[in-house]
């Protein structure tokens, strides 16, 4: 097969072998979105996790996952502004430690993207806000107190409790 460029010369065009998915038709979810009034907080007593609440988190944890990249990408940045060439040793020991205890931050911060992408999931599979022990719904306020919760404040108390009491062991 050729196609002819816009010079007018002719190139040979890839041919692609179908694949055996080729007959199956990938349906995607058209995921209709919700354009949040000025200054909206969910509450109690509007339907619990309403697409209009289930927007709110989604852009609360997109705007915090994207603060936590731009601080990492602030740190790269300084990082990869040269060696130390502090000549009196306290100096450089505390430039390292400083350096060190940042890298530590933004490991925390690498971490805690992984769970709000987990969470962007949860989202979109409609599975956010509900307790992943009961699949009783969480606490409005504790989703915006920790917006990557999974537990409710009642199945977090028996784990951390389960903690305590295999680790005295």
């Amino acid at each position: 097969m050729k196609k002819k460029s816009l010079s007018g010369k002719y190139r040979l065009a890839a041919v692609r072998k179908p694949s055996a998915s080729a007959g199956k038709k990938k349906v995607k979810k058209k995921v209709k979105r919700v354009v949040l009034p000025t200054g909206y907080r969910p509450s109690d007593k509007e339907p619990f996790m309403s697409s209009r609440m289930r927007e709110y988190f989604r852009q609360k944890l997109l705007k915090w996952r994207e603060e936590l990249v731009r601080e990492s990408e602030e740190t790269l940045m300084s990082l990869q502004e040269g060696g130390i060439v502090e000549p009196d040793i306290a100096d450089r020991a505390s430039i390292e430690t400083d350096r060190s205890l940042e890298l530590r931050t933004r490991d925390r911060a690498r971490k805690l993207i992984a769970k709000i992408d987990e969470a962007l999931e949860r989202v979109e599979k409609g599975t956010y806000g509900y307790c992943e022990e009961t699949g009783e719904p969480i606490a409005i306020s504790r989703l915006e107190a920790r917006p990557i919760a999974t537990l409710s404040i009642e199945a977090q108390e028996r784990h951390e409790r389960m903690e305590r009491t295999h680790r005295d062991d």
